[in-house]
C-alpha cells in the first residue's frame, strides 16, 4: 500500500448510478493495485434502507458483474471495508447518527478524523449537505482533514454558479473543495501539458506565427439514454461545454506555469478563460450553431429524435448539438480562431484536438499542398497523428499526405489510472491540480452566460438526423472561413474503420 494517510471515504448518493458504475469500480482497482492507504473504510450514505451486510452484498454483485471479477479473497476484503448509514440528507437532526458513524469508523480503522465527503447526489442537495455537516462540526479539520468532492454542474448559469460558491464556501474552505471534472482526469488530456512543453520540435510552434487554426471535437454516438428529463433541462451547451470543453481548451492554450503544482498550473487555465474574447449577440448570430437531432435510421436501425425521447417536451428547444466560433485576447493566440463542437447522436464516440499549422508562404512544390495537422486523440484510441506532405513516387514533385502516430497503447509500464481512479486517488493525496478551482468556475460563466441569454432568446435550433456530423450550418461555420472540419473515425489513423 502506499504512504498514504488512513482514511474515511463517506458517499452521499451511494445508491445512485455513479456509485455503482463509477466510483466503488474506482476504489476497487486502487486497492487491487495497492494504491490506497494502509487502513482506510468508505461508508455509503443515502436515503435507502440497507444494512452493512446487504449493501456490501449489493456491490459486491455489482462488481463482480461489471468489472467482470471471480468471487475471489480480495473482493470479499475490500468490501469488508464497505459500510452503509441510511440519511434523509436533508434533515440535519439525522447528521447526529452520522457523525457518531464516523467517529466508530475512525477508531475502527485508525483514520485520526480524516474524511473525504463525495457528494454523488442531484445538485440541489449541494448547498444542503455542506450545511447540515458544519451543524455538527463535521466540516472541521481540527480531528484531521475534510475534503469536500462536488460533482458537476458546478451551478445551471452564472447566478446560481455563484450562489452556490458562496453556499460551499460559508462551511469548507476553498482548499477543502475539491470540484471534479472526469475529463481532466483523462491521462490524455493531462498529457497536453507534456506534450507542449517537454518538446522542443512543437513548443515553438504554438503560437499565433505557425497555427492557423484549431478544432475540439467531443462527439458521442449516444442520445440522451434514459436521461431526458435531466438532459431537456441542461442542454449541450450546460452538460459539455461550458466544463469538458472550456477545461480542454484551456490545457491547449495555456502558458508553462512557472511550477508543476496545483496553484502555478490552476493559475494559468484561469488565465486563459479570463481572455476568451467576450461573444455579443451579434457575434453569436454567425459564430454560433446550435442543433438538435432527429429521428433516422444508422445502419439499419431506427433512432428516435430528441423531442421523441421519454422525458422530453414535445416542443422542446433545447440544444443537443453546439458549434462555436471563438478567439483568445492574448499575445499567443490573437487572430487564430478556435472551432469547438459537440453533439449527441453523431456518426461515432470521439474527443479529439486538432492543431492546424500555417501553409508555407511559397508553396513552389504545387498549390494542393497537403495541409500539416496534428490530432491529438483523447478517446478512444488514444494517440497522437501527425499529417503533412511528401513527394508522390514517381516523375514529378507532386506531394501528398502521408502520417506518422502514436498509440498510448504501446507505452510498456503501469496500467493507466483510469479519470476517476486517478481523480479519487489525488484527492486522497490532497493533490487538487486537475479539480476545479472558485475562480476558474466563475471565470467560466462569465463567457457562458451571454451564450446562453442569447439562445433563449432565440429558439432557432437546426435539425440533423441521427447518424450524421451536425447541422450543414456547422459546417458553413468553417467554409465561410475557406475551412472544414475534420470528420473523425473510430479509429485514430482512419485506414481500417469508419463509422460513416
Amino acid at each position: 500500500m502506499n504512504h498514504l494517510d488512513n482514511n474515511c471515504i463517506a458517499i452521499f448518493g451511494a445508491s445512485g448510478d455513479l456509485t455503482r458504475r463509477k466510483l466503488i469500480p474506482a476504489l476497487y482497482h486502487l486497492y487491487a493495485t495497492k494504491q490506497l492507504s494502509a487502513s482506510f473504510s468508505i461508508l455509503g450514505i443515502s436515503r435507502t434502507e440497507y444494512s452493512d451486510t446487504t449493501y456490501r452484498t449489493k456491490i459486491k454483485e455489482s462488481l463482480i458483474v461489471s468489472e467482470k471479477l471471480e468471487d475471489s479473497e480480495q473482493l470479499n476484503e475490500f468490501c469488508s471495508h464497505i459500510h452503509y448509514q441510511p440519511l434523509d440528507t436533508a434533515d440535519k437532526a439525522n447528521y447526529a447518527a452520522l457523525k457518531e458513524r464516523l467517529a466508530a469508523l475512525s477508531e475502527q480503522y485508525l483514520t485520526a478524523g480524516n474524511i473525504i465527503y463525495y457528494l454523488s447526489t442531484p445538485p440541489s442537495l449541494y448547498g444542503v449537505i455542506p450545511e447540515c455537516l458544519a451543524e455538527h462540526g463535521l466540516n472541521q479539520n481540527d480531528d484531521g482533514w475534510k475534503r469536500l468532492i462536488v460533482e458537476k454542474p458546478f451551478g445551471y448559469d452564472k447566478a446560481s454558479a455563484v450562489a452556490l460558491d458562496e453556499q460551499l464556501h460559508r462551511f469548507f474552505a476553498e482548499e477543502q473543495i475539491y470540484r471534479i471534472d472526469h475529463y481532466l482526469g483523462k491521462e490524455t488530456v493531462q498529457n497536453l501539458l507534456v506534450f507542449r512543453f517537454s518538446n522542443g520540435l512543437f513548443e515553438p510552434l504554438w503560437n499565433r506565427n505557425y497555427i492557423d487554426h484549431v478544432e475540439i471535437t467531443s462527439a458521442e454516438s449516444i442520445g440522451v439514454e434514459g436521461r431526458g428529463g435531466y438532459y431537456d433541462g441542461a442542454g449541450a451547451m450546460r452538460d459539455m461545454f461550458q466544463n469538458h470543453l472550456l477545461q480542454v481548451l484551456a490545457m491547449v492554450a495555456m502558458e508553462p506555469p512557472a511550477l508543476i503544482n496545483s496553484n502555478a498550473i490552476r493559475n494559468e487555465t484561469v488565465k486563459v478563460f479570463q481572455s476568451l474574447h467576450p461573444l455579443d449577440e451579434k457575434a453569436l448570430e454567425h459564430d454560433l450553431v446550435l442543433g438538435q437531432y432527429t429521428a433516422s435510421k444508422v445502419r439499419g436501425e431506427p433512432l428516435l429524435g430528441y423531442r421523441e425521447e421519454t422525458g422530453v417536451e414535445a416542443e422542446s428547444s433545447t440544444e443537443t448539438y453546439v458549434a462555436l466560433k471563438l478567439s483568445i485576447d492574448n499575445w499567443r493566440w490573437n487572430g487564430v480562431p478556435f472551432y469547438v463542437r459537440t453533439g449527441k447522436r453523431l456518426p461515432t464516440r470521439v474527443t479529439e484536438v486538432v492543431i492546424h499549422f500555417k501553409k508555407t508562404p511559397h508553396p513552389v512544390f504545387g498549390q494542393n499542398t497537403p495541409d500539416n495537422k496534428l490530432v491529438i486523440r483523447i478517446q478512444p484510441d488514444e494517440g497522437i497523428l501527425m499529417k503533412f506532405g511528401l513527394k508522390k513516387p514517381g516523375a514529378g514533385f507532386e506531394s501528398q499526405e502521408v502520417s506518422m502516430d502514436f498509440r498510448y497503447d504501446s507505452l510498456d509500464g503501469d496500467e493507466v489510472l483510469t479519470a476517476y481512479e486517478r481523480l479519487l486517488l489525488d484527492s486522497i493525496k490532497g493533490d487538487p491540480t486537475l479539480f476545479a478551482r472558485s475562480d476558474a468556475v466563475l471565470a467560466c460563466w462569465d463567457f457562458v452566460q451571454p451564450i446562453l441569454d442569447v439562445a433563449q432568446s432565440n429558439p432557432t435550433r437546426y435539425g440533423y438526423a441521427c447518424g450524421t456530423w451536425g447541422p450543414k450550418e456547422a459546417d458553413e461555420l468553417l467554409s465561410r472561413d475557406g475551412r472544414e472540419w475534420r470528420f473523425p473515425c473510430k479509429n485514430l489513423t482512419d485506414t481500417d474503420y469508419c463509422e460513416l
